[in-house]
């Protein structure tokens, strides 16, 4: 009996998943949603994330994030099958608040997806205003707020809280 090895194949897989659709009346109406993560464990985080961020990424307008001192790395967008001249990034300039540059951006209509890191909690009244910035701008805005900075008995409104001592 012989064994054959061969040498230099490689096989390409395709790493991303066929995502559904994401409904027309999410964009249309806007919305506006919390993800609370664990800053320990990021894999949930993008294994929820990326999906919708991949499928927003086929719109032709841009995808802005927020953030507070992390710098995007260009070698984990396009890992991650997010456009590249589809992605802009602002860091947290001190000058007005992040909420108040999410409204801005969420009304101007040029963004699909509004990400915005927020260490503490919004009022009723910033969760209205970024109600009607992402309906005027047909989008949808993500608060991202890192389990650390929630109180125990704070729930994200209209959002999904991942538990990630669970999994790991």
């Amino acid at each position: 009996m012989r064994t054959h090895f061969m040498k230099n194949q490689s096989v390409k897989r395709n790493q991303h998943v066929s995502t559904p659709a994401i409904p027309a009346s999410i964009c249309a109406d806007g919305l506006i949603s919390e993800l609370v993560h664990n800053e320990d464990h990021p894999g949930m985080t993008q294994l929820l994330l990326l999906p919708l961020l991949q499928q927003l990424g086929t719109q032709s307008r841009w995808q802005l994030w927020l953030t507070s001192q992390q710098k995007l790395s260009r070698d984990w967008l396009l890992r991650s099958g997010l456009p590249l001249d589809k992605v802009m990034q602002s860091p947290y300039c001190g000058t007005i608040t992040t909420v108040e540059a999410m409204i801005k951006a969420l009304q101007t209509g040029n963004y699909s997806v509004v990400l915005g890191w927020l260490a503490d909690e919004i009022s009723e009244t910033e969760r209205k205003r970024l109600q009607q910035a992402a309906k005027s701008g047909q989008a949808l805005g993500l608060i991202m707020r890192s389990e650390c900075n929630v109180l125990p008995s704070a729930r994200p409104l209209h959002g999904l809280r991942i538990q990630s001592s669970l999994y790991h």
